[in-house]
């Protein structure tokens, strides 16, 4: 079987070293007064009755695959979603975001198709790109990297941080546009190396879309709908970007409760695609979102209400509950069988 850690990424090891630099950033803390400490998706700073929300992301090896399609006009949108995402996960709304582009050499062309990506994920966003930074690195950079830190506002009274979920509650997804920007060298190594197949072969069984294309397709934005359920004062519980990790990411939201998945929708056929490379679905479940790229966690009596609402701008489902597994993520796969993180 194919895994992650073949691919380059070692996601136990992440989590050591991201461990490591959090023990050591810890005890900087206690200079502000900080709400939710580093592991949730985004750091609350309390200034008075508000909270300045922070998140930083970049959009990993989709670059690579940017560069194989010589297609730079849409990364800036998925940098503006994997931060913009998290966000909304401490109830804020997204309102401005600095970005980095660190280059081996200047290449105004390729600047000038990041920068329209940029600007559409900000427009999508309604956020503010008002600053920034771009460095020239040559021998620590290869081609480009590309980053963003944004922040949010949010009511004191009116923050999101997981810890109302309870038993019973239920989880709502909504679908993603795809793989997202995460899991990218896992996609790279099965499908593309080896001569398995070409970045313009067609995806099977959709004959008008390369698997260029579908890899390259960007990250689904979740701020008008997200912000609409804000406004219309919902009882939330709790919000989960599903990015790096998949469904683990659920754990991140409150220790000591568990997550039954049983109803996900059938995964777009790129995941598919990828599963039939021998990577088994323990893997895919860890590593990709699998058509679900967020999670809005409510009240069971509330959810009726809140997919009516989100039906509005995206799709979602009721794809599950919060179980007392303490600490454990079940899910029933497209396979129907039943795995556990």
């Amino acid at each position: 079987m194919v895994t992650y850690s073949d691919s380059g990424v070692d996601i136990d090891l992440e989590e050591v070293t991201v461990a490591k630099l959090a023990e050591k950033l810890k005890p900087t803390l206690k200079y502000r007064d900080i709400i939710t400490e580093s592991g949730h998706f985004a750091a609350l700073v309390r200034m008075g009755d508000r909270a300045i929300a922070m998140s930083t992301d970049g959009i990993g090896s989709k670059i690579l695959v940017a560069k194989m399609m010589e297609n730079y006009d849409t990364v800036g949108i998925d940098c503006i979603a994997m931060v913009v995402n998290d966000i909304l996960c401490v109830g804020a709304e997204p309102v401005a975001l600095v970005d980095y582009l660190a280059v081996e050499e200047p290449n105004p062309d390729v600047a000038g198709k990041i920068a329209e990506g940029l600007a559409e994920g900000a427009k999508l966003s309604k956020i503010a790109i008002i600053g920034g930074e771009t460095a020239s690195l040559p021998e620590v950079v290869n081609d480009f990297d590309l980053a963003g830190t944004g922040i949010g506002f949010v009511d004191v009274d009116k923050i999101i941080t997981g810890k109302d979920i309870s038993e019973g509650d239920i989880l709502i997804g909504i679908k993603s546009s795809g793989i997202h920007s995460n899991g990218l060298s896992l996609a790279r190594k099965t499908l593309l190396e080896n001569d398995n197949f070409d970045i313009n072969d067609p995806i099977p069984n959709n004959p008008e879309t390369t698997i260029g294309e579908e890899l390259l397709r960007p990250t689904e934005l979740y701020v008008k709908p997200i912000v609409d359920l804000f406004n219309k004062n919902f009882n939330i519980n709790g919000l989960a970007h599903i990015t790096g990790g998949g469904f683990t990411n659920l754990k991140r939201l409150k220790k000591g409760i568990g997550f039954d998945i049983e109803n996900l929708p059938e995964p777009q056929k790129i995941f598919k695609l990828i599963y039939s490379q021998n990577v088994s679905l323990e893997e895919m479940y860890k590593v990709f979102n699998m058509g679900i790229g967020f999670v809005v966690i409510v009240p069971e009596e509330e959810s009726e209400k809140v997919i009516n609402a989100l039906n509005k701008n995206c799709e979602s489902y009721k794809i599950g509950k919060v179980s007392s597994n303490a600490d454990k993520v079940r899910i029933k796969t497209f396979k129907n069988t039943e795995i556990e993180y």
